[in-house]
């Protein structure tokens, strides 16, 4: 925690000599505290998959799609359980327990969501990074 701190007062020197780079730094800000906050379930892996797509995995046995919830917002990625824990007086024994979950992911400005879906207990989530053509290398002509 205390290496945290230190980082964000090392950001809080540089913003008085920063333009428009505020909404960089809350979401630094909000990324940590998000970070912090979270447990480990569910677990899950973010693979890159060429120049510009990304993919989220996240293993969710015993949810279906009608129990996920995913959900893209001012740049944050949020995958959440929606399922109403229901218990069932046949169960012997519950050895895949039920847990309410909220994943948060920050996500840069020029990144969209493609699609996603579940198979066989695992949630794919694809992401592609877009880039604007004001953004893309290009020559100059010299005049």
């Amino acid at each position: 925690m205390n290496n945290v701190l230190t980082l964000f007062d090392h950001f809080n020197t540089l913003t008085p000599y920063t333009i428009g780079m505020d909404h960089m730094f809350d979401t630094l800000a909000r990324y940590t505290t998000d970070s912090m906050n979270r447990g480990g379930f569910p677990p899950y892996n973010i693979r890159k998959d060429g120049d510009h797509n990304y993919v989220i995995e996240m293993a969710l046995a015993g949810f279906g799609k009608k129990d996920i919830e995913v959900e893209m917002a001012n740049g944050t990625l949020t995958i959440r359980s929606v399922k109403e824990n229901v218990s069932d007086d046949s169960d012997i024994y519950r050895g895949i327990a039920y847990r309410k979950f909220e994943r948060k992911f920050t996500v840069a400005d020029d990144v969209v969501v493609n699609d996603a879906s579940l198979e066989n207990g695992m949630l794919s989530v694809a992401l592609e990074r877009v880039i604007p053509e004001e953004k893309k290398p290009r020559l100059i002509t010299i005049a």
